[in-house]
C-alpha cells in the first residue's frame, strides 16, 4: 500500500504575495531657501557683506535606495515572523484542503515552549483538531500540513477506521475514506505493519504502545491527513516534535485546479508551467474557494 508524500511547496514568486509591502515614504522635496537673503534678528535684511550660512540638507530627505532597503527589511520580517505563502501539492488533506490551494500561514499562532514572546503576544497552544504546518521530521527541509489528532498524554487506537481517543469513540466530520477497503495496518492502528516504516515510526511502535494503544509522549504530536486512505502521516513516520511546528493555515487566497506534478519537482519555476497558469487562469481557478478561512475542528 502506498501513501502519498505531500510536502507543502513554498510559493517561489513571492513568499508573501498577499501581504503588501509598506508603501515607501515620500522623499522630501523641500526647496532650499538659497534664493532669499538671510534675515537679521529684527527681520531686516542682513548686510551685504555678511556671509551666507552654509546650506544643510534636509533631515527629512532619504535616498530612494534607503527607502527600498527599509521596505525589503520589513518584508523579510513579515516572511520570517508573521506569515508565509504555500501551495498544497497533494491530496492528503482532501477535502479540507485541495491540490492547488494557495495558503497564507500564520507563523505567530502557537507559542514556542519557553519563549519570552509567549508572554506578550497572542499565542495559543497546539490543540487536537488544529491544522498545523510543520517541518517534516524525516527531512526538515520539507514542509507538511496535517491535522493534530493526539497531543501529549493521549491514548490513540483505530478500530476499522474508527478513532478511539482515550478510550472513547470520536466522530471526525472532516475525515474522508476513498479507497473502499480496510487495510490491516492503516485502519487498525497500532498493529503489525504490512509495509516498510521509517526508523522513527518503528521506534514509536516499539516504545510507545501499551495495551494496544499508542501513547503520545511529552513534547510531541500525532498528526494525520483528512484523506485517511491516502496520507503519509504519523502512522508511517512517527510523531512531530513541538519545535517543528511552524504555524497554522489562515486563508486560501487562491485555488488553481491542476494536478500534483504541476506543483512539484521545481515545476513552479518552469516557463511551460507559467504559460499554463496564465492561459488557464480564469477557467482553472476555483473562485468559490478564494479567501476561504481555514479552521480546525475540536477533537474530543
Amino acid at each position: 500500500m502506498s501513501t502519498e508524500q505531500d510536502p507543502l511547496t513554498p510559493t517561489p514568486e513571492a513568499p508573501t504575495p498577499d501581504v503588501p509591502a509598506p508603501a515607501l515614504a515620500e522623499v522630501s522635496e523641500l526647496t532650499p531657501q538659497s534664493d532669499r537673503s538671510p534675515q537679521g534678528p529684527l527681520g531686516n535684511e542682513a548686510s551685504a557683506g555678511s556671509e551666507e550660512p552654509p546650506k544643510r540638507a534636509s533631515e527629512d530627505e532619504r535616498h530612494p535606495i534607503a527607502e527600498w532597503a527599509i521596505t525589503v527589511l520589513l518584508l523579510l520580517f513579515g516572511i520570517t515572523f508573521l506569515v508565509q505563502a504555500f501551495v498544497i501539492p497533494t491530496g492528503s488533506m482532501e477535502d479540507t484542503l485541495l491540490i492547488g490551494d494557495h495558503l497564507l500561514v500564520d507563523k505567530l499562532s502557537f507559542a514556542p515552549a519557553g519563549n519570552f514572546g509567549s508572554l506578550v503576544l497572542p499565542y495559543s497552544p497546539v490543540k487536537r483538531g488544529d491544522i498545523v504546518v510543520f517541518r517534516y521530521p524525516e527531512d526538515p527541509s520539507q514542509t507538511f500540513v496535517k491535522r493534530v489528532i493526539g497531543q501529549p498524554g493521549d491514548h490513540i487506537r483505530f478500530n476499522e477506521q474508527q478513532l478511539l481517543l482515550n478510550g472513547k469513540a470520536v466522530t471526525e466530520h472532516y475525515v474522508r475514506h476513498k479507497s473502499g477497503y480496510i487495510d490491516p495496518y492503516r485502519d487498525n492502528f497500532p498493529s503489525l505493519p504490512n509495509i516498510s516504516l521509517s526508523e522513527a515510526a518503528t521506534r514509536m511502535l516499539e516504545q510507545n504502545v501499551e495495551n494496544g494503544e499508542l501513547i503520545v509522549p511529552d513534547g510531541f504530536y500525532f498528526v494525520m491527513g483528512d484523506n485517511r486512505d491516502n496520507s503519509s502521516d504519523s502512522r508511517y513516520w512517527g510523531f512531530v516534535p513541538r519545535r517543528y511546528v511552524i504555524g497554522k493555515p489562515l486563508i486560501v487566497y487562491w485555488s488553481f485546479d491542476a494536478p500534483t506534478e504541476r506543483w512539484t519537482n521545481g515545476s513552479l519555476l518552469n516557463l511551460q508551467h507559467a504559460r499554463y497558469l496564465m492561459g488557464s487562469f480564469f477557467s482553472k481557478t476555483r473562485w468559490e474557494r478564494s479567501f476561504r478561512l481555514v479552521r480546525g475542528e475540536q477533537v474530543e
